[in-house]
């Protein structure tokens, strides 16, 4: 697992850190709030996300290799996944939540 950046992500309620990796990346199993993106760089060097979908896992490896959600973000040219790690399940819950509450994802149902 190679980083590619960090990234923040805003929700309604609060601001969430989130490590930056590329869609081919295999995980481990550990709770994680999740984002598929298309990341974008300017010519300076600065990268932006078009937050795709917004999900939890409790397994995170696992969630992400078989997840219903890729022919979704790959018609909506992902190129990234977004981790934020908390293994606390109520915890993880409410910022998926809120990121969802704030962000208009195309693949969210």
């Amino acid at each position: 697992m190679t980083k590619i950046a960090d990234a923040t992500f805003s929700g309604k309620t609060g601001s969430y850190q989130f490590k930056v990796y590329s869609s081919d990346t295999s995980f481990n199993d550990v709770g994680a709030v999740y984002v598929f993106t298309q990341r974008t760089v300017d010519s300076k060097g600065n990268g932006s996300h078009n937050l795709l979908y917004i999900g939890q896992a409790e397994e995170l490896g696992k969630r992400i290799s078989n997840h219903e959600k890729w022919p979704c973000v790959r018609q909506h040219g992902v190129n990234c996944i977004c981790v934020h790690l908390d293994n606390n399940k109520p915890s993880r819950l409410k910022k998926e939540a809120d990121l969802i509450a704030a962000n208009n994802t195309p693949c969210n149902d």
